[in-house]
Order: structure tokens, then sequence, then C-alpha cells
């Protein structure tokens, strides 16, 4: 049976922008996150799904990351 990569994707997409502590837990742990949204996966269409989202939401989590830097250092007064 073949796998739709894409239809992952786009699902996984849709349920990561519709919820910021989705797209959080996404930035710090995106196989648990994207397992979370669609269920176990096989490794490699896991990390296929991964790449796929991480391309299709492009800056929305290199600026979240930048967020969660930003608290860390001011927690411990870096």
């Amino acid at each position: 049976m073949a796998v739709d990569i894409s239809s992952l994707i786009n699902k996984a997409v849709a349920a990561i922008k519709g919820d910021k502590s989705l797209l959080a837990s996404f930035t710090s742990d995106p196989s648990k996150a994207i397992e979370g949204i669609l269920g176990q996966l096989p490794t490699d269409t896991l990390n296929k799904v991964i790449d796929g989202v991480k391309k299709a939401l492009g800056g929305e989590t290199k600026g979240i990351l930048a967020k969660i830097k930003g608290f860390f250092a001011k927690i411990c007064g870096k």
C-alpha cells in the first residue's frame, strides 16, 4: 500500500498552523508532534513528513524557535 506523503504533510501542516502549542511542540520534538497528529508511522515516512512540514511552515518554525531561545535566555540571565 502506497502512502500519500503529500496528504500526510497537508494534514500535519493544517493541524500545526491551527494550534500554537502544537507548533512549539513540533519545533522542539518534530517526531513526537507528527506522531501525535498522524499516529505512528514508519521511520522513512515520518522523516519525509517532517521534512515536508518544515518546508511548508518555513519561517514559522524559525520565529517560534527564536522566541523560545529568547525566553530561556531571559530565565537563565544570558
